[in-house]
């Protein structure tokens, strides 16, 4: 199968979408911070993202990957939008903004989950990354390749949130620096090139 399996591409290509800051991700370091439903919070996150990937994968993955000759197509703009979200990291690293945490009193569980979910599913990026970007990527593979595919994509999105929930107090330090997310833009941006080129390199 090789080094670079469609596990590890779904797994560093949800990993590098998740990163980038966004309501939910402030949500859950909040919640971390203030030590409230932090296993609630992590599991709902991650099996929101795991329900959407799924969807893109077996949904629109499935149904690009059933029209006859489209797969060059489809490697084109998959690895076109992946590699622009590239430049935009790039772009967002020669201007970091940290992650700021508002020092609010703690939800309780119901008002929390209906918050989160709110972030979550109100939330247009949360489509684009995990349905339409995720999904289409995995259009290219088998229905066994993309089955590890969402796996692997599932995975990265539970060890993120758990990590960022949990390890919210020690994170908080480095987050709130903007330098901090210049290196991680940064990164980010290596890693989704490093896709949009395994995505094309077949065709070349």
């Amino acid at each position: 199968m090789g080094l670079w399996s469609p596990g590890i591409e779904g797994f560093a290509l949800s990993m590098g979408l998740i990163l980038a800051i966004g309501p939910q991700n402030i949500f859950v370091v909040r919640q971390g911070l203030l030590r409230s439903h932090i296993f609630v919070v992590c599991l709902v996150c991650s099996l929101s993202d795991a329900l959407l990937i799924i969807v893109g994968v077996l949904g629109l993955g499935s149904i690009l990957a059933n029209i006859e000759g489209a797969d060059f197509l489809i490697s084109i703009a998959a690895a076109l939008f992946i590699a622009i979200y590239g430049v935009m990291r790039i772009r967002s690293s020669m201007n970091p903004v940290g992650m700021s945490i508002s020092n609010e009193k703690a939800q309780g569980l119901s008002s929390t989950i209906l918050t989160l979910l709110a972030f979550t599913f109100l939330n247009p990026h949360v489509y684009l990354d995990t349905v339409i970007l995720i999904g289409g990527a995995s259009s290219r593979h088998s229905v066994d390749d993309r089955f590890m595919f969402a796996i692997g994509a599932a995975l990265a999105s539970f060890l993120f949130f758990f990590a960022l929930g949990y390890g919210a107090r020690r994170l908080s330090s480095v987050l709130d620096k903007p330098d901090a997310w210049k290196f991680i833009d940064r990164g980010i941006a290596c890693v989704m090139f490093v896709i949009a080129g395994s995505i094309m390199l077949p065709f070349l």
